[in-house]
């Protein structure tokens, strides 16, 4: 029988995803159209993958869709990449969510999940940020970098102790993006410092795809 793998989350997972119909047409340009086709090489037919990442998302606007965009589609696994936004919306525009309501909403989040689909096995990824044109500077503040590091620090430890808390499979990335950053290159590997190159979204992959190894 065929299993159904879910990445949720927000641009990073969006990555210009089609929104056109449920035979995921163009599944988007990030990392988890390249695990989608690592999985359906290595599995062929197998599984069913299927993206409903949505940019700009925090952790409130997913658990505000966990009905229709997750418990309805009865995965059998589910990735989620959450946190950069809940920071960034803040720092721009005073619209983003606290690291106590943060880990509240996620673990409601994921209670509700396990309740309505409990052999659903469940990976979370932890929230990362470099420095770059975007987490530099913004109009409320001349150098906002200390603030996202610290802020999304926060957000990544709560995930990590959310994924011990229910016993799920954490993917830690913000360590690995730090050892492979070059502060001559510095957009090489996050183009505006949240956004993955290409060359970011396939170091996603790969620590996603081993995670996916050790759980199915």
């Amino acid at each position: 029988m065929t299993k159904t793998i879910l990445f949720q989350g927000d641009s990073i997972t969006d990555s210009v995803r089609s929104r056109e119909n449920e035979l995921e047409v163009y599944p988007g340009h990030g990392y988890a159209t390249m695990a989608m086709g690592e999985i359906g090489l290595r599995y062929p037919e197998e599984y069913k993958c299927i993206n409903r990442g949505i940019s700009g998302n925090r952790i409130v606007d997913v658990y505000a869709r966990i009905k229709s965009d997750i418990i309805n589609l009865k995965p059998d696994y589910m990735s989620i990449l959450i946190g950069v936004n809940d920071v960034w919306h803040e720092l721009g525009s005073q619209n983003g969510v606290d690291a106590e309501k943060f880990e509240i909403i996620y673990s409601m989040l994921i209670e509700e999940v396990k309740a309505a689909l409990p052999d659903i096995k469940i990976m979370l990824l932890e929230p990362f940020v470099l420095k770059g044109p975007s987490t530099t500077s913004n109009a409320n503040h001349a150098d906002s970098y200390p603030i996202f590091r610290e802020e999304v620090g926060k957000r990544a430890q709560a995930t990590k102790r959310i994924a011990e808390r229910y016993n799920l499979k954490f993917i830690p990335l913000q360590k690995k993006f730090d050892t492979v950053y070059n502060p001559e290159n510095p957009t090489y590997w996050l183009w505006d410092g949240v956004h993955p190159t290409p060359a970011g979204h396939a170091l996603i992959k790969e620590e996603w795809l081993k995670a996916f190894e050790e759980i199915k």
